[in-house]
């Protein structure tokens, strides 16, 4: 079992979620969490992640100078981190609970001085995209309960649109702070941006679950090609066949869409083009070909694709929902229109199809609106607050404020 042991004046954070960078299907919330941490470091901090354990996982490891710990499955790791800090709560000076959906219930077993809640996006309307009934209907009204007993708690949170869901719940707006989103990689100068496709050409780029919208895409994509019939649809993420059978198939069928995979040389002649998982590296040159993002999800934290794509030189079309607003400046930096309006999304992807100069100024506007945004910057907010609140514990006497060092 870890132990700690104290050897000098590092701030030591315990972080619990139930999903680590390496989990199977963490996604963008952990990429998030690991590249602030990482770029977090400077000798004032220690984290240690606490989360579940997977198979093929070790129990204990360090990533980027990141301690990561996984005991149990998704319910007894709750039991496992209570223990954990039990042992060690004299050592550690904060404690962040990453609620996504599954959350820690910290405001139970650790002291309010000590307690940060840190959550990405609510799930409202997913629950009924997601789960089936009764799930769905205990999931829905089970969350503002479950989100208020960390109303009182400082409260991290990556765009307004989930802050103001929060303020909504009763959370104080002075202890809600915003974390800005942030790529990994460095903006592309407008110079190497690639060249568009020949053809009018979308992509999604995302998990294939209901709530993200890949029907609404394809369903908008079908009347699209009856305008422009050499139009291609890019569809990159790991493929779910049986989404893809009951979901996108008969919707492919009912405007005769023809559908594959890329060759060897990564040519497609069909209408749709199943990707599947590609590298980052692949995933950005594809967004820099493509002439926009199409990205209608029902409810996200942010939308990092959207801020991708654009720092490649790619606009995005989505729906005016929580977070994706957000990652278009509310318009202001792409094209907008109602969720679920199939009509408004297909006319939104002819406007991009169309170029002009209509075309190339919400491109401008959604790179110069890209350049706001970087791990690097999320770090930099992170570590100020976290510097503040050290500094106010500190002159309260309620830090332990200690290095600690991890063996087996």
């Amino acid at each position: 079992m870890n132990t700690i042991h104290e050897q000098d004046g590092k701030t030591v954070v315990l972080l619990l979620s139930w999903r680590d960078i390496r989990s199977p299907k963490s996604g963008g919330a952990e990429v998030f969490t690991h590249e602030m941490l990482k770029r977090s470091q400077k000798g004032r901090f220690h984290f240690i992640h606490f989360s579940p354990q997977f198979e093929g996982l070790p129990e204990h490891e360090i990533i980027d100078g990141i301690t990561y710990i996984r005991k149990g499955n998704i319910y007894s790791v709750i039991y496992f981190a209570m223990r954990y800090y039990r042992r060690h709560r004299k050592h550690i000076d904060y404690v962040i609970n990453q609620a996504n959906t599954h959350q820690f219930f910290t405001r139970f077993w650790v002291e309010a001085s000590k307690r940060i809640f840190f959550i990405h996006q609510l799930t409202r309307e997913i629950w009924y995209q997601n789960a089936r009934f009764p799930l769905n209907f205990i999931g829905f009204h089970l969350e503002p309960l479950m989100l208020k007993l960390a109303r009182k708690d400082r409260t991290l949170t990556v765009s307004p649109s989930t802050r103001y869901d929060l303020l909504k719940m009763g959370f104080h707006p002075d202890r809600v702070h915003l974390l800005p989103e942030g790529i990994e990689f460095e903006h592309w100068p407008r110079e190497q941006f690639l060249a568009k496709e020949s053809s009018p050409t979308f992509m999604y780029a995302g998990r294939f679950v209901k709530y993200k919208g890949i029907d609404l895409v394809v369903e908008a994509f079908g009347r699209l090609k009856k305008k422009f019939p050499q139009a291609i649809l890019w569809i990159v993420g790991k493929t779910d066949k049986t989404y893809v059978a009951e979901q996108l198939l008969p919707i492919m069928k009912r405007y005769g869409l023809t559908y594959g995979e890329p060759d060897e040389q990564g040519q497609s002649q069909a209408d749709v083009t199943f990707f599947g998982f590609v590298s980052a590296e692949h995933k950005l040159e594809l967004m820099s070909r493509a002439h926009a993002l199409v990205f209608p999800s029902l409810r996200e934290g942010w939308g990092l694709t959207i801020t991708e794509a654009a720092a490649v030189g790619t606009p995005s079309i989505v729906s005016n929902s929580p977070g994706l607003v957000d990652a278009t400046d509310f318009g202001k930096s792409g094209y907008l229109c109602f969720h679920g309006d199939i009509r408004g999304l297909s006319e939104q992807m002819e406007r991009a199809a169309k170029g002009g100069e209509d075309y190339m100024a919400i491109r401008e506007r959604a790179y110069q609106y890209a350049l706001r945004f970087h791990f690097d910057h999320t770090a930099a907010t992170f570590e100020q607050l976290m510097g503040d609140w050290t500094k106010e514990a500190e002159q309260s006497g309620q830090s332990g404020h200690s290095l600690l060092h991890i063996q087996q």
